[in-house]
């Protein structure tokens, strides 16, 4: 089989099956909607760490552990851990993998940063290359704030198309053989950028770039939106959501029966998280507990998981760059 597909997507010779799944969260996702989904609850944004990094370090560390535990493997069996967070230099990642002693690949797309890792780990199993990968994500609502915006204790007022990032981690082993959800294809996105300066709005900024990777997915594979149980986007937030079914609208395709965004799946209406989540943590939370389990109870049989990214940083917006964003799609299937 031709393992590339059109001009973006790949299609999986041996499609690598997701064994295990964990994921953690702060109190204030775990007060959500989701809370049964969830395997640790911290009980504050410290969780006895002596700042917000270094929880958010801890947080990737309990969840990587946690689903090799559950993959009933040893670390030593992992051939690579792929993962990345949202922090300069991928900080949080970093001191969170120097305990755990595996050949580690730092993984970098914003909020797509679980998708991505999904799809070169599987890359990595196909291609012969590994038997069984980690990848694992991570962000922090206060380390977040601290580092592209204003530290919490301003108490700055937000804007209302404005999201909360996920406290919270989710990580996944992909084995080339066992039992569960298998990798298919996958799409690798392009940057778009369409002048979008503000980086409170980042569903806006971002609703592109999942569009135009939906379009391609679906062009390089001749599959439509019905094929899939479920379409979740990452974190582009009731906004940004809306801006992507009024896009595919557009083009004379309704995708309001097959679509929901993570974004929107994790916070009540009544926590005032204005457009909803947003943060690597965001997919990987409701990735590796809601979807994953419902994929593994067979409720869910075909889903397209499509990680959405805000490329921008500290540095850019001082010089006021526009925000360049990717998306990235891989299809798990029963």
């Amino acid at each position: 089989m031709n393992k590339k597909r059109g001009q973006q997507s790949i299609v999986f010779t041996t499609p690598p099956v997701i064994t295990s799944a964990a994921n953690i969260v702060g109190p204030m996702e775990g007060e959500g909607v989701l809370t049964e989904f969830y395997d640790h609850i911290l009980k504050d944004n410290l969780d006895d760490n002596d700042s917000w990094e270094k929880c958010e370090s801890s947080m990737m560390e309990w969840a990587l552990k946690t689903a090799i535990k559950k993959d009933q493997s040893s670390v030593n069996d992992v051939d690579y851990v792929l993962a990345g967070d949202l922090l300069n230099q991928l900080m949080s990642t970093h001191f969170a993998i120097r305990n755990v002693g595996r050949p580690f690949l730092g993984m970098y797309g914003a909020c797509s940063t679980l998708a991505q890792s999904m799809l070169v780990g599987s890359m990595l199993i196909d291609g012969g290359f590994a038997n069984k990968v980690a990848v694992a994500v991570s962000s922090h609502h206060d380390a977040a704030e601290r580092q592209y915006r204003f530290p919490t204790e301003l108490g700055v007022q937000r804007p209302l198309v404005s999201q909360w990032t996920v406290t919270g981690s989710g990580a996944l082993v992909i084995s080339g053989a066992g039992d569960g959800p298998r990798i298919t294809t996958a799409t690798v996105g392009k940057i778009i950028d369409i002048g979008i300066k503000d980086p409170n709005a980042m569903g806006p900024a971002m609703a592109p770039a999942a569009a135009d990777t939906l379009w391609s997915h679906f062009d390089d594979t001749g599959r439509q939106p019905s094929y899939y149980d479920m379409i979740y986007t990452g974190d582009l937030g009731s906004v940004g959501k809306a801006l992507v079914v009024e896009l595919f609208k557009e083009r004379g395709v309704d995708l309001t029966a097959v679509y929901e965004d993570c974004g929107c799946m994790i916070f009540r209406q009544e926590q005032d998280a204005h457009a909803g989540a947003s943060g690597c943590a965001s997919s990987a939370v409701v990735f590796a507990g809601y979807i994953y389990r419902m994929l593994k109870r067979q409720k869910l049989r075909k889903v397209l998981l499509v990680g959405t990214g805000s490329l921008h940083s500290t540095t850019s917006y001082q010089q006021k760059e526009s925000i360049p964003c990717i998306a990235h799609a891989v299809a798990v299937e029963i």
